[in-house]
């Protein structure tokens, strides 16, 4: 029997391997040769960057950690950026951004989601009739898009079905932009004064469309950039709304100038990431006229609250609107209720 006393642990064999022989290094290549690129479409994990006049494919570089990208986004690219088919190039930088339209699926939902980055405008577009538009709605969209700050436009589609008086009565007050378009009406898109002036609007700047599905979100940029190909529902009669045929968002370049970003019909936009002492802000003779009249830390509930805006707001209907507009959001979000 051998004498185990006599062996110690330095007659123990070890395999030598190459696992943690060289420490790895923090340092990561600078890319000094990245070119400049934008973000302009995000399916699993790939992104559609347009480079120059080259639209390329790419994955996110492993130093980006857990930058998330997503449209709108100025990126630094390296690799094959030619754009040809079957080539693979890489993100390795993300500009800090300018500005960001973020939301979230509800209320209460800490997480927020962002929607795009360094866009310049936010077009609500909403129907004038089916689906009903819903008001609630377009003040969310409204404070997001201030929050964001960006300037707001309020497309009214399906202008041949009703009237768009109401709405205008409502938005025009707030210094919203006002559109209404009805892209089918005999003589096409450039009949329509509507369509035309909204045209207008994208001129040199990024403008996204929001809004629920069955609104007309794809047949408006289908006029507006001919060979974009989204797909057109049509809204279920039960339910009053419309499907999802827009599955992504997809950033496009209108031929008159401009770019447009299509974004899927949305069923809730959440404010959780907006604090409701802003949402007044969204109103800037609102917010003057709490600042010179109400209490301080106000909450702008109500008259029998403290608050003094009905005062200011009695002899003037455009004010009262308003008033209403940031008391119906404050309600809402008391309530948890994204819609």
């Amino acid at each position: 029997m051998s004498d185990w006393s006599r062996y110690d642990e330095s007659d123990a064999r070890v395999r030598p391997t190459r696992r943690g022989s060289r420490p790895r290094t923090k340092i990561r290549p600078a890319h000094e040769n990245a070119v400049d690129g934008t973000v302009i479409a995000v399916d699993r994990g790939r992104y559609t960057v347009q480079v120059d006049d080259a639209v390329v494919m790419a994955v996110k570089a492993r130093e980006l950690g857990r930058r998330g990208l997503v449209i709108g986004d100025h990126v630094g690219v390296v690799g094959d950026t030619s754009g040809r088919a079957d080539t693979l190039a890489r993100v390795v930088r993300r500009d800090e951004r300018r500005n960001s339209l973020r939301r979230t699926a509800d209320d209460t939902d800490p997480a927020e989601r962002v929607v795009v980055a360094n866009a310049d405008q936010l077009a609500i577009v909403t129907a004038l009739a089916d689906p009903e538009p819903n008001p609630r709605m377009i003040d969310r969209c409204l404070v997001a898009a201030f929050d964001a700050g960006m300037t707001a436009v309020l497309v009214l589609t399906k202008a041949d079905l009703a009237s768009a008086d109401h709405l205008r009565a409502a938005y025009e007050p707030l210094g919203v932009t006002v559109i209404e378009t009805s892209v089918r009406r005999e003589g096409g898109p450039e009949a329509d004064p509507g369509f035309v002036r909204f045209r207008q609007e994208l001129h040199g700047i990024t403008t996204v469309l929001v809004g629920y599905s069955g609104v007309g979100k794809s047949t408006l940029v289908n006029a507006l950039v001919p060979d974009a190909g989204r797909a057109v529902g049509v809204v279920n009669d039960v339910t009053g709304r419309g499907r999802h045929t827009s599955t992504s968002a997809i950033r496009y370049e209108v031929p008159s100038g401009g770019w447009i970003v299509d974004t899927p019909g949305i069923r809730s936009f959440g404010l959780a990431h907006v604090d409701p002492a802003h949402f007044i802000l969204a109103f800037p003779d609102v917010a003057a006229a709490a600042d010179e009249h109400c209490p301080r830390a106000c909450s702008h509930e109500s008259a029998a609250a403290g608050c003094e805006l009905d005062a200011w707001a009695a002899e003037d209907a455009d004010r009262r609107t308003r008033v209403d507009s940031i008391r119906r959001l404050l309600a809402s979000r008391a309530a948890g209720d994204a819609y």
